[in-house]
C-alpha cells in the first residue's frame, strides 16, 4: 500500500489570481493555445502568470507517451495545426515579452516528431519580436539528428532537454525514453551549433539516491550541458508515480553548490523549481557568470 506523504511547510505557494493571470489565461483561450503551466499543473503558475510570463506548449495537448510523473494527457493526437506558430508569435507580441520558452508534447506520430513546427515557431518569434530570446524545451525525437538540426538551424538562444531522472530508475519513470539518448541529444546540439547554450532538468524524490543525482549531474556536464534545474517531484494524482522522498531546501542548496563546482554556468535548485521557472533570469545569470570568469 502506498502511503500519501503530506507536503512540508516550504511548499506554500500563492493562489493563482490577479490581473496578469486573468489576462494571460484569456489570451490563451482567445488564440487557442496551450501552456505547460496549466497542462502539467505547475505549482508556480500563479507567480509566473502574475509576472507576465508563461511557457507555451505547442503541437497540441495530447502526448504520445505516458511518463509516470507527468500530468499532460496521453493518447492519439488529432492532426497538426500549422497556424500555431503564428498565433504564438501574435500572443507574445501582445504580451510584450522579451524572453519566451516554447515546449511541446511528444509527437511520435509525426515523421519529424514536430521539429518543423518548433522551427517555424522560433522563426516567427524572431521575425516579429526583434531582440527576443527564445528557449526551446524539446523531446528526444527518438534520436533523429535531422529533427534536431531543423531546430538548431533557427538558432534558439537556449536548447533545453530534460533528462528528468537518474539512470537506475529512468526506464521506470520514462518507459519510452532513453537515458543515454538524452545525453547524446545535448552533446549533439553543440556539435551542430558550436557554442550553443544547452540546458537540462532533474526531478528529485522519485526514488533515486543523492549519489545517483550527483552522477547524473556529472553525466550532463560531460555532455557539455551549461544550465541545470533541479526541483522536487510532486505527484499530480494517485494514478502517478508516488513521491518517495521530500528533499529539504538545504539539500537543494547543496545541489546548487555541487553543480557550480562541476562547471555548470548556472544551477537553479529548489523545491518548486521547474525547467522554465525564471528561465530568463537563469540565462542572464549564466551570461554574467561566464563574463566574470573570462575576466579573471
Amino acid at each position: 500500500m502506498t502511503v500519501e506523504r503530506r507536503l512540508p511547510d516550504w511548499f506554500k505557494v500563492k493562489f493563482p489570481g490577479g490581473e496578469s493571470y486573468a489576462r494571460i489565461k484569456n489570451q490563451m483561450r482567445t488564440y487557442k493555445l496551450n501552456t505547460v503551466c496549466e497542462e502539467a499543473a505547475c505549482p508556480n503558475i500563479g507567480e509566473c502568470w502574475d509576472r507576465g510570463t508563461a511557457t507555451f506548449m505547442i503541437l497540441g495537448d495530447t502526448c504520445t507517451r505516458a511518463c509516470s510523473y507527468c500530468n499532460v494527457k496521453t493518447g492519439k493526437p488529432l492532426g497538426l495545426d500549422l497556424g500555431e506558430p503564428h498565433r504564438v508569435a501574435q500572443t507574445v507580441v501582445e504580451m510584450g515579452l522579451s524572453y519566451i520558452v516554447v515546449t511541446s508534447v511528444d509527437r511520435d506520430d509525426l515523421p519529424d516528431g514536430g521539429s518543423g513546427v518548433f522551427a517555424m515557431t522560433i522563426k516567427q518569434l524572431k521575425e516579429r519580436v526583434p531582440g527576443i530570446s527564445v528557449e526551446v524545451l524539446i523531446p528526444d525525437f527518438n534520436g533523429d539528428r535531422i529533427a534536431l538540426e531543423t531546430i538548431m538551424r533557427q538558432q534558439p538562444d537556449v536548447l533545453n532537454h530534460n533528462i528528468e531522472s537518474v539512470r537506475r530508475i529512468f526506464r521506470k519513470v520514462r518507459p519510452r525514453g532513453d537515458y543515454d539518448l538524452s545525453l547524446e541529444l545535448l552533446a549533439r546540439a553543440k556539435e551542430i551549433v558550436p557554442g550553443a547554450t544547452t540546458k537540462s532538468g532533474i526531478m528529485v524524490g522519485l526514488g533515486e539516491t543523492k549519489s545517483e543525482l550527483f552522477e547524473t549531474m556529472r553525466d550532463l556536464r560531460d555532455a557539455g550541458c551549461d544550465l541545470l534545474t533541479m526541483g522536487q517531484y510532486l505527484r499530480p494524482t494517485r494514478r502517478h508515480h508516488p513521491v518517495i522522498r521530500f528533499y529539504h531546501p538545504d539539500e537543494f542548496k547543496e545541489f546548487e553548490e555541487e553543480g557550480l563546482s562541476m562547471g555548470f554556468k548556472h544551477v537553479a535548485a529548489g523545491p518548486l523549481v521547474r525547467s522554465s521557472y525564471h528561465a530568463e533570469e537563469q540565462q542572464r545569470a549564466a551570461g554574467d557568470r561566464a563574463l566574470a570568469m573570462a575576466e579573471v
